[in-house]
């Protein structure tokens, strides 16, 4: 009696619905292959979606662990208004303490004694061109004073910026300049003042306007 009414063709095997027929050898080969095909093509999008999830992780890590913000530029400027205030108490000679634009951000202000006798204040700025430029006043100075702040640079010409007279003293030459490759130098009310740093030619003059202000 046949057996196709119950799915299953005289030998045993079993009808596929699509066919009406019992599959061959090679048909049912094809179809496992298909299938494990199918099996991993799916099992790789899923390893593949996981390593760009993972891949996610490590880039979200980077930016929050190594491409921080740098700690130091989200300080507090240092007031050297304030200081020089405090300062102006105890010294007799006026305390040069330009105010300048907020884009001259002022990273140190503060005093120090040589052991030659000399009072020094000096104020350190980072530039609106992120260059470093700096006041730095001598109350009583002397020559070999003058000669450290403008690392010994030979005095060149003198010029004027805003009734103020100042000599330069020009190291950008130099192989290796640091943070004094340019100097302008003046004397005022007992006090030697010098502009050193790394700033360029409008810069420099930015700052020795401010700074003829206070001495007016």
């Amino acid at each position: 009696m046949s057996r196709r009414g119950s799915g299953i063709d005289e030998s045993g095997r079993p009808i596929v619905a699509e066919l009406g027929r019992a599959e061959t050898p090679e048909e049912m080969a094809a179809r496992k292959a298909a299938t494990s095909q199918k099996h991993r093509s799916s099992q790789t999008a899923r390893n593949l979606f996981a390593a760009v999830i993972a891949s996610l992780g490590i880039v979200a890590f980077l930016v929050m662990v190594v491409v921080r913000p740098d700690q130091g530029s989200l300080r507090e400027p240092a007031d050297y208004l304030g200081a020089a205030a405090d300062l102006q108490a105890s010294v007799e000679v006026p305390i040069v303490a330009p105010p300048m634009p907020d884009a001259w951000y002022a990273n140190h202000a503060g005093k120090e004694t040589r052991s030659d006798g000399v009072l020094t204040w000096k104020v350190g700025f980072t530039t609106p061109e992120d260059k470093y430029l700096a006041i730095i006043q001598g109350v009583d100075a002397n020559p070999s004073w003058t000669a450290d702040q403008v690392r010994d640079a030979r005095a060149g010409a003198v010029i004027t910026i805003d009734g103020v007279q100042w000599t330069i003293f020009d190291r950008r030459d130099s192989d290796d300049p640091g943070n004094v490759a340019y100097a302008l130098v003046t004397e005022a009310d007992g006090s030697t003042i010098v502009l050193a740093g790394t700033a360029g030619d409008e810069e420099f003059a930015a700052l020795a306007a401010a700074v003829a202000k206070e001495l007016s």
